[in-house]
């Protein structure tokens, strides 16, 4: 089947990277809103400050630290040894997962649907597997791990983001004197964010750059991050300027405002972390298409990028962002619940820990589900009239079907294409 390489070689590298791209393009208009969308539902920033920031952020997240060296394989969700004697059909096939994937994440995006770009892209790759090779060649416990994580990773989060949020209320809001109590423990949370923003940077983004730290030093380096971030909060807010007979309506008002800053420094290392961790689900595939093309039909675990593959993923997740992006935030931000900034810090912060507990066990994770759950769970915390149940239904819905839609579709595009190429 190398002959297949030799004739088409470049036409199916030049297919891979249009879908590539399509692929990234979804990942910014959907997954984007992660990072973004509880800073624009609180009105900490505007949706073009939003788009703006994360922009710069995902970028250099993607470009950055997405990596010198990708799994070729995601998430080791098939056995990459059933293809050896057909390295065409894995290469149809990854093309196939990424216009699939692709096209499922933009007609989610149009929708408003939060789905996980991740779910997506497994979904297809497992959907040209089985019918392309056979069921056994799909890792079927790690698929029943993403299924179990629906549910898993919302609860974890929503019940960080509840705690985070009551704790709030109990020293901040419900007492006599919000802002003296706001300049008192609002350093505290400050360090925790510090700590579990650097934690997700240096866990997720960083050893892509081939920065390698031990666990050990992971967390001295947090903790320093967390005691710097607190020390620095502290003298801002102390800065803050307030009559004392300022009624309760307007001290609220500069507490809010000091959770606004708090919550612009977390999306940005959510962003970053994000564009460094999930610009795999495009580039990886393409990676394999192009390393199995370039050696003839070998199939190779890692695939070192061409220069050329990143780029790719990294203009793709801003296009999508700029172009799509406002719609998922508008259903994070503003849709499910109504979020105030110390309520959207409550989720963001919950979320970046869960992403951190994820990443210490090895639970596949979605960031999508883990702040809508954590955004749940915010809105828990005052009572379940506070929260938009419909929204709360279609985005479940949309979780449920991402698996076999992206599995669908991409099984309709590897017989499409491996009619086009033959073999």
């Amino acid at each position: 089947m190398a002959d297949i390489f030799v004739t088409y070689g470049p036409w199916l590298i030049g297919i891979a990277a249009a879908f590539g791209f399509l692929m990234a393009w979804g990942i910014g208009a959907n997954d984007v809103a992660n990072a973004m969308g509880t800073s624009v539902g609180s009105n900490a920033i505007t949706i073009k400050q939003a788009i703006i920031i994360a922009m710069i952020f995902e970028f250099a997240g993607a470009y950055l630290a997405g990596g010198e060296v990708t799994s070729t394989i995601r998430k080791g969700i098939i056995d990459a040894s059933y293809f050896t004697d057909v390295p065409h059909l894995l290469v149809y096939g990854m093309i196939s997962a990424l216009l699939a994937a692709g096209i499922w994440l933009v007609v989610a995006s149009a929708l408003g649907w939060p789905v996980s770009t991740t779910h997506s892209i497994i979904g297809a790759i497992v959907g040209f597997a089985a019918v392309g090779v056979g069921t056994e060649a799909v890792a079927w416990g790690k698929v029943t791990g993403i299924v179990g994580s629906w549910v898993v990773t919302p609860a974890i989060s929503g019940f960080i983001a509840f705690l985070i949020f009551q704790s709030a209320q109990k020293l901040i809001f419900n007492t006599d004197s919000p802002l003296d109590n706001a300049k008192r423990y609002v350093p505290f949370y400050m360090a925790l964010a510090g700590f579990v923003m650097s934690l997700v940077t240096i866990k997720k983004g960083l050893k892509h750059v081939g920065l390698h730290f031990s666990a050990a030093e992971a967390y001295a380096l947090a903790i320093a991050v967390g005691i710097v971030v607190a020390i620095v909060g502290k003298i801002f807010i102390n800065r803050l300027k307030m009559a004392d007979k300022s009624d309760r309506h307007t001290q609220f008002a500069n507490v809010e405002k000091v959770f606004a800053v708090l919550m612009v420094v977390s999306a940005c290392c959510m962003a970053f972390a994000h564009g460094s961790n999930d610009v795999a689900n495009a580039i990886g595939p393409l990676a394999a298409v192009v390393s199995v093309v370039n050696n003839n039909g070998e199939i190779t675990s890692k695939a070192p990028l061409d220069w050329w593959i990143l780029p790719i993923g990294a203009f793709g997740i801003v296009f999508g962002l700029a172009i799509f992006g406002k719609r998922v935030m508008q259903t994070i931000g503003k849709n499910i619940t109504h979020l105030t900034p110390s309520r959207g810090f409550a989720a963001e912060l919950a979320a970046a820990s869960t992403v951190v507990i994820a990443s210490g066990t090895g639970l596949p994770i979605s960031t999508t589900q883990t702040l809508v759950g954590a955004v749940l769970g915010v809105g828990m915390a005052r009572g379940i009239a506070a929260i938009n149940l419909g929204v709360v239904r279609n985005i479940v819905v949309s979780w449920v079907v991402t698996l076999p839609a992206g599995a669908g579709l991409s099984i309709v595009f590897f017989y499409i294409i491996r009619g086009i190429f033959g073999g």
